[in-house]
């Protein structure tokens, strides 16, 4: 009788031991996304920003201010790049970011452009960006986030950060 407790205890804990081991072991497919992690992790992979791009903190002073009706909201700040969101009775309607070009090749976009806003060389990115290039390197860019923010008000947002000021950023 004590015997067959035993296995009758033993038996579950061997299997669970089998299939834990055995789940363990077995070879996983890769990720869709382990080519480009390989690639962009291995040494000598170019960094994803330059290493001269301005500080993300360097932007902010040329961002809008919050105007009547609109809070502005810092949202991110990395190397090269700082980003706010503009909220509107507390709903995102649109996002503003600045971004460093140096040594990405995102400044190339602006080179045929016919368009200008505030003097500057502009471009619509699909139905809900609009961006420029200021001083030859810095990207200014107004992202609708709600239907009604339009392209024209994307273009009056981007009139509001101090272009002259970033122009001169050194």
């Amino acid at each position: 009788m004590v015997s067959v407790r035993w296995q009758r205890v033993l038996a579950p804990l061997l299997l669970s031991l089998l299939l834990l081991v055995s789940a363990c072991s077995s070879p996983q497919e890769p990720s869709r996304f382990a080519q480009t992690q390989e690639e962009t992790t291995q040494k000598g992979a170019p960094p994803a920003v330059d290493p001269d791009a301005q500080k993300g903190g360097s932007f902010n002073q040329f961002f809008p201010r919050s105007v009547e009706g609109y809070e502005i909201v810092p949202a991110q700040e990395k190397q090269g790049f700082a980003e706010y969101k503009v909220n509107q009775d507390g709903v995102n309607v649109a996002m503003l970011a600045i971004s460093d070009t140096t040594g990405s090749g995102a400044a190339d976009k602006f080179q045929s452009s016919t368009e200008t806003i505030a003097t500057y060389p502009a471009v619509e990115q699909g139905q809900t960006a609009t961006a420029i290039l200021v001083g030859d390197r810095y990207q200014v860019k107004v992202l609708s986030r709600a239907p009604s923010f339009t392209q024209e008000d994307r273009a009056a947002w981007i009139e509001k950060f101090d272009l002259n000021g970033l122009a001169n950023l050194q």
